[in-house]
């Protein structure tokens, strides 16, 4: 099974795909290609994703049953004593968001108080 997910790419690359794998969303496609055509697919969708994001699963042989690649995707595939886990973006560098005040919630003073 390989599932090829791609996000903010070309139609024309949408296209190509579905003669291929089965677009089963907006951007989902999913089949059972051999693997020199999947990896023939990939090198395509590598080369004509312009400013996308794609995502390429597959099952191999392996203890997980199952190995992943990326492109130009912030989320990047470690390998970590034999699994493939998903390294996220620290993104407490560029967080925007208010440090938590400290202190009770207004909700959790008035059900202190008993005032609803």
């Amino acid at each position: 099974m390989t599932v090829i997910v791609l996000t903010n790419c070309p139609p024309g690359l949408r296209g190509f795909l579905t003669r291929w794998l089965l677009e089963i969303s907006a951007g989902v496609f999913i089949g059972n290609p051999s693997s020199r055509i999947r990896d023939v697919l990939w090198d395509e969708v590598q080369q004509y994703a312009g400013q996308g994001r794609a995502l390429l699963a597959h099952t191999t042989n392996n203890e997980q049953g199952f190995t992943f690649r990326t492109h130009d995707h912030a989320w990047h595939p470690t390998d970590h004593e034999g699994l493939t886990l998903i390294q996220r973006p620290n993104d407490s560098k560029g967080s925007t968001s208010s440090p938590k005040k400290p202190g009770w919630s207004a909700a959790s003073k008035r059900r202190r108080s008993g005032k609803r």
